[in-house]
Formats: C-alpha cells, structure tokens, sequence
C-alpha cells in the first residue's frame, strides 16, 4: 500500500491559462502553510513539479521529509498557443475545440499544446515509478491542477469529463491509496 497526498501549489493569482510558464507562487499564507504542513505525514518523501510554484510550496512543507529531485513531467497541462491567454479570449478564438478540449476532454488538444489523454498518460508514467520505488511510503506530490486530476480520474476509473467536476483549490490535499489490487481515493480537495 502507498498513499499519495497530492498537493496543489500555492496560488499565482494569474487570470489567464497557466501550463507550463512558471510563475511564482504566494506563500505569504503562513497559517495555511503551517497547518498543510502539520496535516501531512511527518515521515513522507515528497517531490514537485520542476515549476517555481510547485517546488517552492513543496520546500515551505518539506520540513525534515526526504526531498526528491523536481520532477519535469509532473508538470501542468501543456496548453501551447492558448498559455498566458484569458479563457474568453481562447473561447472567442475557436470555440469548437475550446469546448471539445474542456467539455469532453481526450484527444483534443490546443495548437502545440497537449491532449488530455497525453497528460494523464504522463502523469501515470511518473507515479508508476515513484510507487514502484517507494512501494508502502507516504508520498507527497506537489503539483497542479490537471496533474491531481488525472490522478483522481484514474483512482476513480471514471472519464476525464467526470474528473474535471471536481474542484483543487491551491494548498488543498487530495488522499489516494494504491493497493496491491487496486485504489481508493480518501478526501479530495481537503483544506486542512
């Protein structure tokens, strides 16, 4: 059995599509961080995305949890032509593949961007490999949005559009367990 706390990053307050630029986080939110430090457990490995706002939250909860290096494909969604860009400005743009890439995600990608499908194909590979590593730890990712995402859609086996229904606040916790014959998903989106 390993246990994933998965924790998104600090806020960037950015009203535009955020993937893969990297942007700083706002920890001044002390309490927050404090009390998401104390609610993980104190034996854990973490790691991040290589993303200033993810592997500057997981330093603040670090404490003394064994660090692995950042890691590159724990990334955010690829978002290509659209980064950086408000939503009713992409929406505005092409309002079929707007729609088809976040109502009914899968093989619909932005322009030089990526599809859901290769996200969460992705972000399985690099978990596979820290549980295989890891196997009967605590392990804590600090990552982003879609990358907790499909990590509740695979727990869940529902479909992406399914997933997306769910709401991860920045410094919130989502709690999966793998098991040797499956997974169980515990609090998602909780805010210690």
């Amino acid at each position: 059995m390993t246990r994933l706390h998965l924790v998104r990053h600090g806020p960037t307050h950015a009203k535009t599509m955020v993937g893969w630029s990297d942007l700083p986080a706002d920890l001044s939110d002390e309490a927050a961080i404090a009390r998401l430090d104390a609610h993980l457990p104190s034996n854990a490995v973490v790691i991040s995305s290589d993303l200033s706002r993810a592997s500057d939250t997981a330093s603040a909860i670090q404490g003394t949890r064994l660090r692995l290096p950042h890691h590159r494909d724990l990334r955010e969604i690829n978002f290509g032509n659209w980064e950086m860009r408000p939503f009713a400005e992409i929406e505005a743009e092409d309002p079929e593949l707007c729609f088809a890439y976040w109502d009914n995600p899968g093989e619909a990608r932005p322009p030089n961007g990526e599809s859901w499908n290769e996200v969460r194909a992705r972000v399985d590979r690099v978990v596979d490999t820290l549980i295989a590593a890891h196997t009967g730890c605590d392990l804590v990712l600090v990552a982003h949005f879609g990358v907790i995402l499909t990590q509740v859609q695979r727990a869940l086996d529902v479909d992406a559009q399914h997933a997306f229904g769910h709401r991860i606040d920045n410094l919130s916790v989502t709690e999966i367990t793998r098991h040797n014959d499956g997974w169980t998903v515990g609090r998602i989106n909780h805010r210690p």
